[in-house]
């Protein structure tokens, strides 16, 4: 009984806020831990009781003893340095493997990509009031689990505030997979074309890719395991509507999608461009909304450095593989476009992340415009 109430929690998700409701009277067989930056003089110098976080430093912040399960981690961060949320460096590993499970600027993990604070809400993840980062992303791990802060900025991190909510158990089901986070760029992605004016020119309409040739990676795994979602940060070099490209998900098989999608905002579970497609190039009646597995919470309009980002989160049915898994999507119809994308995505996995890359230079983070040729839409 013990162990099939265990496998309910983990695989509760917090969007299902009736079920955690519904839950709620069932008695609990773990032990709830902290790990905090709590001043341990028992004084309220809470975020910045073991000193700041010096420019190049590398600090633990949590290092656990399992079987366990983090259920929630809470960031806030005080410092001058511009885009600080591209600069400092999450990390997470579990039973002591060399290489991070999660490996992300900061802000991205949290879906702030273009290194600017905004509010939003979804199920595993949010951003409240005034610059609280939260994740509810459940991961367990069997022996140990270590979550390193970087500060790759050129300035100390005056304070570093942090909650990590996790259960210690007994023991944990053999049939657990880990949790997997990971970033990567393009800037920009390389279209096939500069010399085109708009998206639905018949060369570009025409254009065929068939097997995902040249589309942008979110992430690539091999063994077991499920995807579960992404965030998305677009800053846009070329003008007109970015999301003309298709979702194409390889499951077991790297030669050929298993799942096409219709395009980008349809994967994001929106529609019609979010309104007025390349006909608003400065974005000012498009409503942004964040729900539980999918949004927009930033629309930045059609011009050439319209910023953007949107999530979806797979949370009622997550996508399994058993040996092989790469998401990948267009940027543009057949990959026209050279806009920059900044992603997270998130999965669980058995065994070691084989294909992971490495993370860019922090000077190569930074968001910025790139002269791509193209249209423009309004802005130079």
């Amino acid at each position: 009984m013990r162990i099939l109430l265990l496998l309910c929690l983990i695989a509760a998700a917090p969007a299902a806020g009736a079920d955690e409701l519904a839950g709620l009277f069932y008695l609990r067989d773990y032990t709830a831990m902290r790990a905090s930056s709590y001043d341990r003089t028992g004084a309220n110098d809470d975020g910045n009781w073991a000193n700041q976080i010096q420019s190049g430093e590398t600090r633990t912040i949590a290092e656990l003893e399992g079987p366990g399960i983090i259920k929630h981690i809470w960031f806030t961060i005080a410092t001058p340095e511009k885009y600080h949320l591209k600069k400092i460096v999450l990390r997470m590993y579990w039973d002591g493997r060399a290489l991070p499970a999660v490996e992300a600027p900061i802000g991205d993990f949290f879906g702030l990509g273009l290194g600017e604070y905004f509010l939003w809400e979804s199920a595993p993840l949010s951003v409240g009031s005034q610059k609280a980062l939260n994740c509810f992303f459940p991961m367990p791990f069997r022996k140990s689990a270590r979550i390193t802060i970087t500060n790759e900025g050129s300035q100390p991190i005056r304070a570093f505030y942090y909650n990590i909510d996790w259960e210690k158990h007994r023991s944990l089901p053999d049939d657990i997979a880990y949790f997997h986070a990971e970033y990567r760029q393009a800037v920009p992605n390389k279209g096939w074309t500069d010399d085109w004016k708009r998206n639905g020119e018949p060369k570009v309409n025409q254009r065929r890719n068939p097997d995902g040739k040249d589309n942008y990676v979110f992430f690539e795994a091999e063994g077991r395991g499920h995807f579960v979602g992404v965030v998305h940060s677009v800053l846009q070099n070329q003008g007109d509507w970015w999301g003309e490209g298709d979702e194409m998900i390889f499951i077991d098989d790297r030669a050929k999608p298993k799942i096409n999608g219709t395009g980008s905002e349809d994967y994001y579970l929106g529609a019609w461009c979010y309104g007025n497609c390349g006909l608003n190039p400065f974005g000012t009646s498009r409503p942004t909304f964040s729900y539980q597995r999918y949004g927009n919470p930033r629309n930045g309009g059609d011009h050439r450095g319209a910023a953007w980002m949107v999530y979806r989160f797979h949370l009622e049915s997550p996508i399994p593989f058993t040996r092989y898994f790469k998401m990948t999507i267009e940027h543009g119809h057949a990959n026209h476009r050279s806009d920059n994308f900044y992603t997270v995505a998130y999965w669980y996995q058995t065994g070691e992340h084989r294909l992971r890359k490495p993370l860019p230079p922090v000077a190569e983070r930074i968001p910025r415009g790139v002269n791509t040729g193209g249209p423009t839409m309004g802005k130079p």
